[in-house]
């Protein structure tokens, strides 16, 4: 990769993916396919853990029991989140690329869907960061990676931190555990330097609340990394 243009605002950026890379919200596509009380309860634990009322800790493995993805379900999954890709995310990859900008996906999706998906944007695999599932041999599900700090409050910090990307590091999602990146520091550390509320698929108040940036499409967000304009601020 080339080295950072001159003048640019952000030398890496995190990318959350179920609405913001695309408007598809992975673990509930999966239980719409078990229907019934199945989809009524997954979207209720979902919208409380994305709000930050209840822990991600809580409903993790809890949302995946009920659904029990199998390895069919997780392959439509990945062609769902292609089918659903927000408008300009490719082209928005492309152009931060273009400028020398680190740009990785950090998510608590399943990695078998979400790395195909992610790839098919231009993030290369070892950029994509996801939670693993595992499958019997006829390909029911088997469980999960459960020691993946993703799967619990405060796991996108850590990872993020892990990776020593070049600073100044912004984060952008929709959900609470994307603006823990801002909020949950390590020595008085924030994860990232700034944090952009993506609000083009689901805005979420107490998100939004803690952003340095509401960002309403991917076409903004090149712009906002590369500093040549700044996008509504909350």
């Amino acid at each position: 990769m080339r080295a950072t243009a001159p003048g640019v605002r952000y030398a890496s950026v995190v990318l959350d993916v179920d609405s913001t890379l695309t408007r598809v919200e992975g673990i509930e596509w999966l239980a719409e396919r078990r229907g019934g009380a199945v989809v009524h309860q997954v979207a209720e634990m979902t919208q409380r853990a994305m709000e930050g009322t209840i822990s991600l800790d809580s409903v993790y493995g809890a949302r995946l029991a009920l659904v029990q993805p199998t390895r069919s379900d997780v392959a439509a999954l990945a062609d769902a989140y292609a089918a659903g890709t927000v408008p300009g995310a490719g082209s928005a990859i492309a152009e931060m690329q273009a400028a020398g900008i680190r740009v990785v996906a950090v998510s608590g999706g399943l990695r078998e869907a979400v790395a195909r998906f992610a790839i098919s944007l231009g993030i290369p695999d070892h950029d994509v960061y996801a939670v693993s599932v595992r499958f019997t041999r006829e390909g029911a599900y088997a469980g999960f990676d459960e020691h993946s700090p993703l799967t619990r409050r405060g796991g996108k910090p850590i990872i993020v931190r892990g990776l020593g990307l070049p600073h100044p590091v912004l984060g952008v999602g929709d959900g609470s555990t994307d603006a823990e990146l801002k909020t949950m520091a390590a020595g008085g550390v924030p994860a990232v330097d700034a944090f952009a509320a993506f609000v083009g698929v689901a805005s979420r108040p107490s998100v939004v609340a803690v952003a340095d940036y509401v960002v309403h499409s991917m076409a903004e967000l090149p712009a906002l990394v590369l500093g040549t304009a700044v996008p509504g601020r909350p």
